[in-house]
């Protein structure tokens, strides 16, 4: 423990001395900040009359020192908590109380600073690992330097990321009318308002308010994509269907397709004029409706976008039973069908849960598709979008339709623990297996098929008629073949050297570079979490596990204003960089990993780690011997789908991009605005190979998790 508090003391004294204190406009390995007074180092900063930002030198100052001198070990602990605390607090302090225009304290004169840089942030790090480094000293966390350090360091970036930004929109729920400041007395008619919470469509006397539309089409998204990610994941593991490449690359397609394009292929499907309601009416003479406008196209294009999520959790769930149960239950004369009902469906109710959360989560996200295909039937994030962004923006309408959204999350949240229970789920032990899963009986096999293939076949022609799309000149009324679009969007020209010149090259890059920093960054922070839930014990733990879920819960247009709000200013001062892009898809993004993670984590037997442990390893050895070479499906799923919602995320970033930082989805909508629907769709199928591509690579590169007696587990 000292030598761990030491080195951290050391790691945050040089950064004090060493590292530019505030934001630089250049690169930090250009050192132009050394020759720039108002970036240099806080030492520096010290000697031009800043002398608030002594205190978090002294912290870690007097935690070095506190190292060296003679003190019983429970003293020493306490002291590394009290200047680590302390040295947070200083730094905190002093960074909200002085803004870039002036302190918010008479007392503190006419001080003023810019954004916090690298050496803010290495010192922050250094206080926040003494100060855990303490806590295990103490006997917290079984004494485990590496476990209260993760949890310490989780919490802290949930709380910069995800609560401090959220906290300027919630605020808004308690403003009164008019401006006149902050109070309850209005709060609770808004929330329960009658507007919000009508049933008026199920007496019909009218619409139903859009609290009860998003929860109905929730639970029905949840329950619909789990059930058809359920059955992907057994044809997969449990049948000898021949063409399950093609069915993962199906499964795929949708989670991977960029904003709109799959409701504008409803549209020209089903719509009032769409190719197949002119055939339906031409040969059976039905009448042309626009039954897609209002909650069955909304949940259509739902289940569409969603199932690949289902999937992604139940098929690493559905692999990791271990087959030596389910040949124990056959050897005691169960039949195909009851092994199934009795063995294997209840050890997957972990991944049964978790991925019902994540569709019921994502469909009360969801404002694109309800935004296209919704009509007449609102929601709660196509208010909240509309409140804010709105001919009169009404930013305590949109908090409070936030904080419904958050209880009818906490209220899902609640329900699947205590669907899951206490019991144990855990089928891969340390000991090895005769490696077959039992396969299906013929009635749950051909009722898989019959529920995947018919939706696969629709996937597969939904997709065909975008790649179509891409090739002629105006999809649904022109359609001489062109490939304009490709060379408008991506043209190159070789003279002098390759020149990208097409009007979409800047966006693509852009995205792509932001999305492969962000992908094993939401896939790590995703998992370490996941595994503190799962493996550790500490005080708190029911609620850290909710707040890892807020992000998710909120629309990502209320997390980018939320974000602007907050990083538009120092403190911490982000606004037009690409750092704020890759943070907001983190913490967008980390529930899934989180999920995931919990649900695969859960099958992994605890004697694993014990039995590392008694070997002389330590948590973090055991973590990454042990535990992830076991995990494959789940680190793939947290980066597959971090990566792709990095890509074809648009109403978390809306109001985040900039010029030198412009998205390609941004890129999409403006020319979806301009109804240059040929380029969009061009662009979109180019994104689509891209991130096919990118999901191979992973695959490759991760590998799948080998369970059986003939192969071998890195330990």
């Amino acid at each position: 423990m000292t030598r761990t508090a030491t080195l951290w003391s050391l790691f945050g004294l040089a950064a004090f001395l060493m590292l530019p204190w505030y934001m630089t406009t250049g690169s930090l390995l250009s050192f132009d900040w050394v020759s720039d007074a108002p970036s240099r180092p806080a030492l520096w900063q010290l000697g031009l009359g800043r002398w608030w930002l002594a205190g978090p030198g002294l912290a870690l100052l007097a935690a070095l020192v506190v190292g060296v001198l003679p003190m019983p070990p429970v003293a020493r602990a306490r002291a590394w908590v009290l200047s680590g605390a302390a040295g947070l607090a200083l730094l905190a302090g002093q960074g909200l109380m002085i803004l870039g225009a002036g302190p918010r304290l008479a007392i503190l004169g006419e001080a003023s600073q810019p954004g916090m840089g690298l050496g803010a942030l290495v010192v922050a790090l250094s206080l926040l690992f003494v100060l855990t480094t303490g806590i295990s000293a103490m006997g917290r966390g079984r004494g485990d330097a590496f476990v209260t350090g993760l949890v310490g360091l989780i919490v802290a970036l949930v709380g910069v990321f995800v609560f401090y930004p959220m906290a300027f929109i919630l605020v808004q729920a308690f403003a009164l009318k008019d401006g006149a400041g902050f109070g309850l007395s209005e709060f609770l008619p808004r929330f329960f308002a009658t507007q919000t919470w009508s049933f008026a469509c199920l007496t019909g006397g009218g619409y139903c308010g859009p609290a009860v539309n998003s929860l109905v089409l929730g639970i029905l998204t949840g329950l619909g994509t789990t059930l058809l990610g359920l059955a992907f994941a057994l044809v997969f593991s449990r049948t000898d269907f021949r063409a399950k490449k093609l069915l993962r690359v199906l499964t795929i397609l949708p989670i991977i397709t960029p904003p709109f394009v799959i409701g504008l292929a409803l549209i020209l499907l089903f719509g009032r004029s769409g190719t197949l309601t002119e055939f339906f009416a031409w040969a059976f003479g039905m009448e042309k409706t626009r039954w897609l406008y209002g909650f069955w196209g909304v949940w259509l294009a739902q289940m569409l976008s969603f199932t690949p999520i289902a999937f992604l959790v139940l098929i690493g769930v559905v692999e990791g039973i271990s087959p030596s149960m389910e040949e124990a239950s056959q050897t005691l004369d169960a039949d195909r069908w009851q092994t199934f009902r009795r063995v294997s469906l209840p050890l997957m109710r972990p991944g049964l849960a978790n991925a019902f959360l994540l569709g019921f989560i994502e469909s009360l996200a969801d404002f694109g598709n309800p935004l296209v295909l919704g009509g007449n039937f609102n929601v709660l994030s196509t208010e909240i979008y509309f409140a804010i962004v709105g001919t009169v923006a009404d930013p305590a309408k949109a908090a409070i339709l936030s904080m419904i959204l958050l209880a009818m999350t906490l209220g899902a949240f609640v329900a699947q623990r205590r669907w899951l229970g206490k019991k144990s789920y855990a089928t891969v032990t340390g000991k090895a297996d005769n490696g077959q899963h039992a396969s299906l009986n013929p009635g749950l096999k051909w009722t898989c098929y019959l529920t995947v293939l018919p939706w696969a076949a629709f996937t597969l022609m939904i997709y065909l008629l975008i790649l179509f799309g891409s090739f002629v000149k105006l999809w649904g009324y022109n359609h001489s073949f062109t490939l304009e679009h490709y060379r408008n969007a991506f043209r190159i020209v070789m003279r002098n050297g390759v020149h990208f010149i097409g009007s979409a090259w800047d966006s693509y890059f852009s995205t792509l570079a932001i999305a492969a920093i962000a992908a094993p960054l939401t896939a790590a922070v995703g998992l370490a979490t996941a595994y503190l839930l799962v493996r550790q014990s500490f005080f708190g733990k029911d609620a850290f596990e909710f707040s890892t879920m807020l992000s998710f819960a909120i629309p990502g247009t209320v997390i980018g204003v939320a974000y602007v709000m907050a990083f538009n200013f120092p403190p911490i001062e982000l606004t037009g960089t690409a750092v704020i892009l890759v943070l907001v898809f983190m913490f967008r993004n980390m529930p899934v990993g989180v999920r995931g993670g919990i649900a695969a984590m859960s099958q992994l037997d605890r004697s694993l780690d014990e039995a590392s442990i008694m070997l002389g390893a330590n948590s973090f050895t055991t973590l990454r011997r042990v535990i992830l070479p076991l995990m494959g499906p789940a680190i793939l799923a947290a980066m597959t789908y971090s990566f792709v919602r990095a890509i074809t995320s648009v109403s978390a970033v809306i109001f985040l991009v900039s010029a030198r930082h412009n998205l390609a989805t941004n890129f999409i909508v403006g020319r979806v605005e301009n109804n240059e629907y040929g380029i969009a769709i061009a662009y979109s199928v180019v994104l689509i190979v891209t991130m096919l591509l990118a999901i191979l690579l992973l695959q490759a590169v991760i590998g799948r998790r080998r369970l059986r007696r003939t192969d071998r587990v890195a330990v």
